[in-house]
Parts: C-alpha cells; sequence; structure tokens
C-alpha cells in the first residue's frame, strides 16, 4: 500500500489526463509547467509506475494511468461532494461582518439583494456580545452604535439613531402618557442603562423612581421579554419596527427621542483581495439606512 500520497499530485494527475497536456494541466491549476512535471515524476515515484507516456508532442496515459484516473476522479468528486454538503460551495471570498444581535436580526432581510447582486461572496455575521481580541478569524467590518460627538475619523456614519418606549400588545391601551410607564416593571438592557433616563428626561419626568426589575444583556432578550408581558422597556426604534413587522406582539408607545448616537461602519484592512469585497459591502449597507 502506498502511503502519504500528495492530494496536490493527484489533483495534477486528473487535470494533466484529461487535457493529456501538461502546458494546460498548469493553465487551469494556476501552476507552472515545470510544477506541473515535477508532480507528476514525484507522483510516478511514489508509487514506483509510469502514468504517462510522454513523446515530443503528445502525451498519452499509459493503462495503468487510465484505470488510476477513474480511481482518483472518482475519490476527488467524493471528495469535493463532502465538503460543499458540511461546508457549502466555494465562494470567492468570505467577509466577516461583526454587529449586535439586533442589528443582524435588523439586515437578515435585507441581506438577499447584496447575495443577489454579489453572488461569489459569502458573509459570516458575528455578534459583538462577546468581543475578544484572541478571535480566530479576522473581522472585516464592524458595524457600531457610537456617540455622534466620536472622533474616530475611520468610522463612516449610516445612521441617528432615536429610542422609543415598547411594551407588550395587551400592556399598550393602559400606556397613555410617558408617565403610565412608571407603573410597569422596567426591562433595562446591559450598555444601554441611561435609555429609561434619557427618555423619561426628554419628557420632563423623573427618573429616581425607574428601577429595573429585569436585566438583559441584548435588546432582542429584552424584545422577547416586552411581548411575553414582563414589563416595558426602551430601545432603539428601528429595531422595534423590525420587531413589530416580524410579528413580534409588541408596540411603540411614545414618539421617538433623540439619543446623540448613531450607527457606524468602521473597516478594517484584511487584504487586498477582502478588502475589494468589504469595501462593495460597505457601500450597500450605505444604502439600507
Amino acid at each position: 500500500m502506498k502511503s502519504n500520497l500528495n492530494l496536490n499530485w493527484l489533483r495534477t494527475f486528473e487535470a494533466a489526463a484529461r487535457h493529456l497536456s501538461f502546458t494546460a494541466a498548469s493553465r487551469e491549476l494556476g501552476l507552472t509547467q515545470t510544477a506541473v512535471s515535477q508532480h507528476m515524476k514525484a507522483l510516478e515515484g511514489q508509487l514506483g509506475q509510469k502514468l504517462f507516456i510522454r513523446k515530443a508532442k503528445s502525451l498519452q496515459l499509459t493503462e495503468i494511468g487510465r484505470a488510476y484516473l477513474i480511481s482518483v476522479r472518482d475519490s476527488l468528486e467524493h471528495i469535493a461532494f463532502s465538503t460543499n454538503g458540511l461546508f457549502g460551495p466555494a465562494l470567492e471570498t468570505t467577509i466577516v461582518v461583526r454587529a449586535s444581535a439586533a442589528m443582524i436580526i435588523w439586515l437578515a432581510p435585507q441581506l438577499a439583494t447584496f447575495q443577489t447582486a454579489h453572488p461569489g461572496i459569502g458573509i459570516k455575521l458575528v455578534t459583538s456580545l462577546w468581543q475578544s481580541g484572541e478571535e480566530g478569524h479576522p473581522v472585516d467590518i464592524d458595524i457600531l452604535l457610537a456617540p455622534q460627538s466620536h472622533s474616530d475619523t475611520r468610522m463612516v456614519k449610516l445612521s441617528d439613531e432615536f429610542i422609543v418606549p415598547v411594551c407588550g400588545a395587551r400592556t399598550a391601551p393602559m400606556i397613555k402618557t410617558p408617565e403610565d410607564l412608571t407603573a410597569h416593571a422596567a426591562i433595562h438592557v446591559l450598555g444601554f442603562d441611561d435609555h429609561w433616563a434619557r427618555y423619561l428626561s426628554a419628557r420632563g419626568l423623573p427618573n429616581t423612581e425607574i428601577s429595573p426589575r429585569l436585566i438583559v444583556d441584548t435588546s432582542v432578550a429584552a424584545c422577547e421579554l416586552v411581548a411575553a408581558e414582563s414589563g416595558c422597556t426602551i430601545m432603539i426604534n428601528r429595531f422595534a419596527q423590525q420587531a413589530i413587522a416580524s410579528g413580534r406582539q409588541i408596540r411603540i408607545v411614545g414618539a421617538p427621542v433623540v439619543t446623540g448616537q448613531a450607527h457606524y461602519i468602521l473597516q478594517h484592512k484584511t487584504g487586498t483581495a477582502r478588502l475589494h469585497v468589504s469595501t462593495a459591502f460597505c457601500e450597500w449597507l450605505q444604502t439600507r439606512f
């Protein structure tokens, strides 16, 4: 039994046997003709058999080469089939986009337009909930919520954001004024602890009586609790509108209030090819807001 056969040698053999030309195989595989010839010499040396009959202006398979081609081709096709089945078909490139869970959900219904325009590009969406400097993959694009007074010139603004009070569909008829919100359990979202204070202050109400009854770490979780009639929350307007459009049993029960924050794109430099693709995504994203 021959061991340690190089898979690249087998790919080169299949291409050379199919074309009956080292030159054509080199063009298909992106190799030099010398490299193709070296692959075949190494494979033949490992097998102890000649696979090709080399003539001045032609190339032919030996009898054992023809028999071996059938097995090699079947094996390569099986590898490709299994790989595509488990990991998806090969794409030109895949970009990594990091955003909050709420932003990813908001983007989800719109991504098809980008994928239709760029069918060869894969998008890997990761949440920013647990950011780590030791991630196993580089991030191409961050979608960030930041103060409008930020000082990072690399960030491109997408849209200013507003907050609204949200409660369950059954609770909504009880909310006639902003003050009515204080009679219900307050759901706070970590990272947005100032939303209640900001909203009540904008409506001329003190926030000293608001204490969190429930605390969650995402707006998505807060929205689910509201839909379950567990209390009221203050959340970004576009995310509330998306939840309502998707059928969540929640209602917006007050006018929007400015947050002094906006969503921005931060594009990272992760290589020329990926940068070209991530730029296309950034340009598309700016049309969504």
